[in-house]
């Protein structure tokens, strides 16, 4: 794999953290400032956090493989 794939892949997995970050953070503030009126966003705003953490998982685990495959 060319350097240049590597860091697109980088590039992928620090985008896709920085979004589950952002979700987390919407979560977290859902419980901080909105409950218990707006308890019924929580299945959504969980689930909508869950698949971003999942992304960012997919994305750290194919930069891996691909570090380790370069090395």
């Amino acid at each position: 794999m060319s350097e240049d794939e590597i860091k697109a892949l980088e590039k992928a997995m620090k985008k896709a953290k920085r979004i589950a970050s952002e979700r987390a953070s919407e979560l977290h503030d859902l419980v901080e400032d909105r409950l218990p009126a707006a308890f019924d966003e929580i299945p959504a705003m969980a689930q909508a956090t869950y698949e971003a953490c999942q992304a960012w998982a997919e994305a750290k685990a194919r930069f891996e493989q691909a570090q380790t495959a370069d090395a």
